[in-house]
């Protein structure tokens, strides 16, 4: 796990986990990928919080393994928060994977979803996807299209962590989304990340029609402008 996935996560329990715990006593979570491979989320979840890790693999950091990448094994409406991290660019079709996570969230319940914006191909199996700025619009537009209400909370791209003599040693874009299941409960949520977080890219937030900090730039174009400069100065 990558340094700026574990700092988004913590940014994301920072803005939204005081709600959810004053909302449920103990409530639950539930990570989708949560091998403990480098780092884990569950490091940086508060206390109070009921965590499950599914994954397809045995290993550290899960509780329950999946045979079906579109049938999570929970009731509908019994979830406080999902989270998955560096997980949807494996999945096939991802938006199978969201409206199967949306189904099992309360209609409270928050999803956080990070992706890479950039990044090499690495397979886990299967690499296919990348996400960018509209993405969290576009699933929140497809959860509509089958008359589920979702909410867009927020969503950015960050900058690129590590910075070392002008090169990153982070490759990774990090698109951010948080969702929540039923508009009608947005109210209850009044924190966002981006309150606090500077260092993004083409941030979201609900009931603003404009993007926080706007970059027509590639996502990894400060990476490569560090690379074209310490090529040309040999």
């Amino acid at each position: 796990m990558h340094p700026t996935a574990l700092q988004n996560c913590k940014a994301f329990f920072d803005s939204y986990a005081t709600e959810a715990l004053r909302l449920t006593e103990k409530p639950r979570i539930v990570e989708i990928g949560s091998q403990d491979i480098n780092g884990s989320l569950r490091s940086v979840t508060p206390p109070g919080f009921d965590y499950v890790g599914v994954d397809f693999a045995a290993g550290k950091g899960v509780d329950v393994l999946l045979t079906d990448p579109y049938a999570l094994p929970f009731e509908t409406d019994s979830v406080d928060i999902v989270l998955a991290s560096s997980v949807f660019e494996h999945s096939e079709m991802f938006w199978l994977l969201f409206l199967e996570i949306i189904r099992i969230l309360k209609p409270t319940g928050l999803f956080y979803l990070n992706v890479p914006s950039n990044g090499m191909f690495h397979r886990h199996p299967v690499d296919c996807w990348r996400f960018y700025p509209d993405s969290g619009v576009a699933l929140t537009n497809w959860a509509r299209r089958n008359q589920i209400p979702v909410m867009l909370l927020e969503s950015y791209t960050c900058a690129q962590g590590g910075f070392s003599g002008g090169l990153s040693e982070d490759q990774w874009n990090d698109f951010v989304a948080v969702f929540l299941k039923d508009a009608d409960h947005q109210g209850r949520f009044e924190r966002r990340i981006l309150h606090d977080k500077r260092e993004v890219y083409n941030g979201i937030v609900s009931g603003r029609d404009v993007f926080v900090n706007y970059a027509e730039q590639p996502q990894d174009r400060v990476r490569l402008n560090a690379i074209h400069r310490a090529f040309y100065s040999q």
